[in-house]
């Protein structure tokens, strides 16, 4: 297989001539086979790791592929997939020959069955279903085969439509407990029919080469899930996504699945502000203002996210349902969404003799280009200095839903906090590791640290976590492990391979491409398994797997030689010690057990996917989920624990100016005095002073 340095991979595809053969081909068709082209080339010669492009990864990417083309198994019937499947094990070779013939049919045969999909839910919405039949609905698509035939399908079609009627009707009526069952009925076909319309309206506005991106994706998701074309309509949101300023509410979306679900909240922004939307919630439908919701379920993610965005000060209402199945509208205040919202930022937790400093980075950042920018290891250390001023007892770094950012952020931050020593080791598609080192040997904190993580907290979180595990610098607090993603990805512009000489085809989009992989000081990758904290505090994932787990073909944990590096062995007994005490506090601890039966339930509900379709079983079986749900309110359960929060003694510059800012800070202050896995933290902190004495460093080196 051919193996090229990433570094000259753009260079390589137009040396090498790949569009030589392309001047017979016009308009289109000659656009598409250079994109299939370019990212096959990208695959084979740039991957870290490449896979032979034989009938087995052919019969992975039909697989993936038949996913993208009819997840919910509603447009193509086993005949129509029986057809496909005559391609199973050739779309290697068709990839390789720069051929397109099984895209060309699947194309074909999905705009079909979808335009005959029309006419299926204007029959079956254009009447009352019958409520009183015994049936039932698969509501999880996986679970599913494809329907036998065209009745089969439809009478599928019927039951989907019937579910999501139902569900309509029975939130109408729980709103208004004066409405007739009849008239909420009517008015919930009326709203299906709309959403059905707009749907697919929607899905005919849905560009040829945006299906080719999801032809190739199936080619790139079975190397690894981060490996990904950017159709030119996707490469540009993209890129708009990193200019980091824009009207709107904050929040990273992704789909998954029909939902379009929030990956994460942006630190500062209007919905992190307003507190009440989170990551994992499922947008089911947009309103702006009080005008009347539209469905969302459905939808492709460029146009919820058009609906969602808005100028700055008006309103936007969401309706998502929550990780536990509870329905909630969110009202959210659109603003802009500033990059210094993503800064760090510090606050003095606990009064007097017991203070405690505290770090919240949401992200590594570095500007490249300009040093009078903003740098996350420089404004840390710049935190740290102004704490030291408060006399802290311990320092508390909180990367909870950090998704990473800048390798060298993470490893000039871990410089902070140890002598000069290894942090990070890569290694690249040849096999050839670097190692990544703090080269500045002094130490700006030696006092007690500890690092808070999340499911979330990926990449770069991961880097500086493991890295001051390792040296046992600090001790790590958080979920079960996190996110678990090690690699590093680089984005290569197809526009610029192909050149002027081919302007007539641009745009063609980009391929963001996996070409590294991180691995811990002490041999171990960061990937699929992340780094498991030291001391576990259960959230309602606990049971659940997150993060790379959930992926396919995600690349595996493995293992290299240790770098060279000295732990830091003076604070290992107190480390333990503390340890220990935490492990029995959080055992007897009233909230956290409250947290560990819920989500043992999750878990246990995870696999109740069937739905009655009989109006009297499904309004049962709806009020039992919610009575056992209310039962589960961890937000209203009573927790006298909490911790004061304030401003350090020297205020920033715009503490006498700025009141807006001022209030979003004492907003974030209150939050952090309520946060139980916070004031769990400030425990430790205490019980790690308790035990050490803080000495001089160790002057052995």
């Amino acid at each position: 297989m051919r193996r090229k340095n990433v570094k000259y991979l753009l260079a390589m595809l137009v040396g090498a001539g790949i569009f030589a053969g392309f001047k017979f081909y016009e308009g289109n068709k000659k656009r598409e086979t250079i994109i299939n082209n370019l990212v096959y080339d990208a695959l084979t010669t740039a991957h870290f790791s490449p896979k032979e492009i034989n009938d087995d990864l052919s019969k992975n990417v039909f697989d993936k592929y038949l996913e993208s083309l009819d997840y919910s198994k509603k447009y193509l019937t086993k005949k129509d997939v029986d057809e496909l499947k005559n391609f199973k094990t050739k779309l290697d070779d068709q990839f390789k020959a720069n051929q397109l013939e099984f895209f060309d049919m699947s194309y074909v045969l999905i705009q079909k069955r979808m335009k005959e999909s029309k006419g299926y839910y204007e029959n079956i919405l254009s009447k009352p279903f019958d409520y009183d039949k015994k049936e039932s609905f698969q509501t999880d698509s996986e679970k599913l085969e494809f329907a036998s035939n065209t009745k089969e399908l439809k009478d599928r079609w019927r039951k989907a439509l019937k579910y999501r009627v139902l569900t309509r009707v029975y939130d109408r009526m729980e709103d208004n407990d004066t409405l007739d069952f009849e008239t909420a009925e009517i008015k919930a076909r009326e709203k299906e029919l709309e959403y059905q319309n707009d749907l697919f309206e929607y899905v005919e506005e849905i560009d040829r080469i945006e299906w080719l991106g999801f032809y190739l994706n199936a080619f790139t998701a079975v190397f690894d899930p981060h490996t990904q074309y950017f159709a030119p309509k996707i490469k540009d949101k993209w890129e708009e996504e990193m200019t980091g300023q824009f009207e709107g509410i904050g929040a990273q979306l992704r789909v998954k699945g029909e939902y379009v679900t929030v990956e994460k909240i942006i630190v500062g922004s209007a919905s992190w502000r307003q507190g009440e939307l989170k990551a994992g919630d499922k947008i089911l439908a947009v309103a702006q203002g009080e005008e009347e919701p539209v469905d969302v379920v459905g939808m492709k993610l460029d146009k919820v996210v058009k609906q969602i965005r808005g100028k700055k000060g008006t309103e936007v209402r969401l309706t998502v349902k929550k990780k536990d199945g509870g329905k909630e509208i969110i009202a959210i205040t659109r603003d802009i969404v500033e990059l210094d919202q993503t800064f760090a930022k510090s606050a003095v937790l606990g009064e007097e003799n017991n203070k405690v400093g505290y770090i919240r980075l949401p992200k590594f950042y570095v500007d490249f280009y300009s040093k009078q920018n903003h740098n996350a290891a420089e404004d840390v250390k710049k935190e740290i200095m102004a704490l030291k001023e408060e006399n802290i007892e311990g320092l508390i770094l909180d990367l909870r839903n950090n998704g990473g950012g800048s390798l060298k952020a993470a490893i000039d931050i871990a410089g902070l906090f140890i002598e000069k020593g290894p942090v990070v080791q890569v290694k690249n598609s040849y096999g050839k590791t670097r190692v990544h080192r703090d080269m500045d040997s002094d130490v700006y904190y030696d006092g007690p640290l500890i690092i808070m993580v999340n499911d979330f907290s990926a990449s770069a979180s991961e880097i500086l976590a493991a890295a001051l595990q390792d040296y046992q610098r600090a001790i790590i607090v958080g979920s079960k492990t996190t996110f678990g993603k090690g690699t590093v990805q680089n984005i290569f512009d197809m526009d610029r391979a192909a050149g002027a000489a081919y302007k007539d085809v641009t745009p063609l989009g980009a391929v963001k491409i996996t070409t590294e992989k991180f691995y811990r000081i002490n041999g171990g990758t960061t990937q699929l398994n992340g780094v498991t904290p030291d001391i576990i505090l259960p959230n309602i994932y606990h049971n659940m797997d997150m993060g790379e787990k959930e992926e396919d073909f995600a690349l595996p944990f493995d293992e290299i030689v240790k770098a060279n590096y000295k732990v830091m062995m003076q604070n290992a007994p107190a480390y333990t010690s503390a340890k220990a005490k935490a492990e029995k506090r959080i055992a007897n601890n009233a909230h956290f057990n409250h947290v560990l039966d819920y989500a043992k339930w999750l878990k246990d509900n995870d696999n109740k996917t069937e739905a009655p379709l009989n109006y009297q079983d499904f309004k049962e079986k709806q009020e039992k989920y919610q009575e056992e749900l209310e039962a589960f309110d961890l937000d209203n359960k009573e927790n006298k624990d909490s911790i004061s929060v304030n401003f350090l003694a020297a205020k920033p510059d715009w503490f006498e100016t700025d009141t807006a800012k001022v209030e979003q800070y004492e907003r974030w202050h209150k939050s952090l005095s309520k946060d139980v896995y916070l004031v769990e933290t400030v425990k430790i902190i205490y019980d790690l002073e308790s035990e050490i004495a803080l000495a001089e460093p160790n002057e052995d080196k």
